[in-house]
């Protein structure tokens, strides 16, 4: 049995994929299966330590981004995308799997192109409120599609019954969070609350900006674990350190340029209120570990699909949204402290976040790929 993992190389993309991969090799070693052969297929290999734990086989694509607003760049895309279907054209047929899993992006087109030439049943997941548009176009020739978000398949037109809401795949070991230990593990005191602020793997200049210009009135009450990015720590740590300098209380930042599997469920187990961008694996995180949110997502010009996730999400009552045009560091405080002050409120937004959650997706999405590609095979 061989399956083909395909999405872009972030990790939005990524991790939903491992999350599925890691249901699959469990699921064969219960039905005591031959163990299949995974590839993942995109333009770089984004955590190639996930990739061995999993024996996943990385093959480096290429293709051009689309984007949604003018750019010369494009225009040589186009080739980028020309030159990536023929790779993948020769990559698929190499390796001629029995099912193609992917979870969209510019990269993933190629090979739902290529599996469409060479008719390999195809499933795929959409992880955001509305489907993008390479997710669109594959779901009117996928076997499966699966949801992340209950409305999204009003976008789709297909048949109805091949459209399933399982929600978005969380990893097996960021599903519980840790608590014990967490303070001392992190440096904090177990008598302060504690705020998790998730600029993502790349950070978000904005948040970060406001964070910091935040910081001698958030810390008078709260512990703050900062997650900056690894591309920004240096700048936006060292301007930490000058805002702190003289304050009595600076011990109570904490500032991380990426929180690994152990920092972050630490993280999670510790903190009473996240803010976080609007990726959809970024809000379903949170949902898992039924946590309070307000969710900054990134302007609709950048990217239309964080917008719609955050919004989605706060109408199942699950989280307050600021868009980045209104965030300025007193609304930014003052959301803090509206929700921090009350404990009423953070735990209505955090039971509402975890009905948003299914821990079962992973699973779910492995078990129909198994079905599907021992179909195939014989």
């Amino acid at each position: 049995m061989k399956i083909l993992l395909a999405g872009g190389g972030s990790g939005g993309h990524f991790y939903p994929l491992i999350a599925v991969a890691e249901q699959i090799n469990e699921i064969v070693k219960q039905d005591k299966l031959i163990k299949p052969e995974i590839f993942y297929l995109s333009d770089r290999p984004y955590d190639k330590k996930k990739l061995f734990e999993n024996d996943i086989t990385f093959k480096k694509i290429s293709a051009g981004k689309v984007r949604r607003y003018f750019s010369i760049l494009n225009f040589f895309d186009l080739f980028k995308t020309g030159w990536g279907f023929i790779k993948s054209f020769f990559v698929v047929f190499s390796i001629f799997p029995d099912i193609v899993f992917s979870n969209g992006g510019n990269v993933s087109f190629p090979v739902l192109l290529t599996a469409r030439i060479f008719r390999i049943p195809v499933i795929i997941h959409i992880s955001d409120s509305v489907p993008g548009r390479t997710n669109a176009w594959a779901a009117k020739f996928a076997r499966k599609v699966s949801l992340g978000f209950p409305g999204a398949g009003e976008f789709l037109k297909v048949k109805k019954e091949k459209v399933a809401v399982l929600g978005n795949p969380v990893r097996k070991e960021l599903m519980q969070t840790l608590s014990e230990g967490a303070a001392e593990f992190l440096g904090l005191s177990n008598s302060i609350p504690t705020i998790l602020i998730l600029g993502g793997s790349y950070g978000s200049a904005m948040i970060n900006e406001r964070v910091i210009d935040a910081l001698p009135e958030l810390i008078e009450k709260y512990q703050i674990i900062h997650q900056i990015g690894k591309a920004s720590f240096d700048e936006v740590n060292n301007r930490a350190k000058i805002v702190l300098e003289n304050n009595e209380y600076k011990e109570r930042y904490k500032s991380f340029p990426y929180l690994n599997t152990l920092g972050m469920k630490m993280a999670a187990g510790i903190t009473e209120l996240v803010i976080s961008r609007a990726g959809a694996g970024s809000i379903s995180e949170i949902a898992t570990w039924g946590l309070p949110s307000i969710i900054i997502p990134i302007p609709e010009k950048v990217s239309s699909d964080q917008i719609k996730n955050a919004f989605a999400f706060a109408r199942m009552g699950a989280a307050v949204v600021i868009q980045q045009e209104n965030l300025t560091t007193s609304i930014l405080v003052s959301e803090i402290n509206r929700l921090m002050e009350s404990e009423e409120k953070r735990k209505e937004l955090g039971d509402n976040a975890k009905k948003f959650a299914k821990p079962d997706s992973a699973q779910k999405i492995a078990r129909g790929i198994i079905n599907i590609a021992l179909e195939h095979e014989k």
